[in-house]
């Protein structure tokens, strides 16, 4: 698992396929917060587990899996 300290606030979350997924709004009990203000967020906060990031390089936070199944997977409470 990736050190939960180097995911920094507002950085862009990709999908293994370079596709965008959100913004950081902060990370917490294992689990990455999306900000809701994110054009793809729809108003609400989504919460992504630290065990779907694979790497965190150049300010992004780089997922282990597609956008679309991480949206699929990913949950608003």
């Amino acid at each position: 698992m990736v050190d939960a300290t180097q995911i920094q606030e507002h950085a862009e979350v990709v999908g293994s396929d370079g596709a965008h997924v959100g913004t950081v709004d902060h990370v917490d009990k294992g689990e990455i917060k999306l900000t809701k203000t994110d054009a793809d967020a729809g108003g609400l906060h989504h919460y992504i587990p630290l065990d779907f990031v694979r790497v965190v390089e150049r300010g992004k936070v780089r997922l282990d899996r597609p956008a679309e199944q991480v949206r699929r997977e990913w949950s608003t409470s």
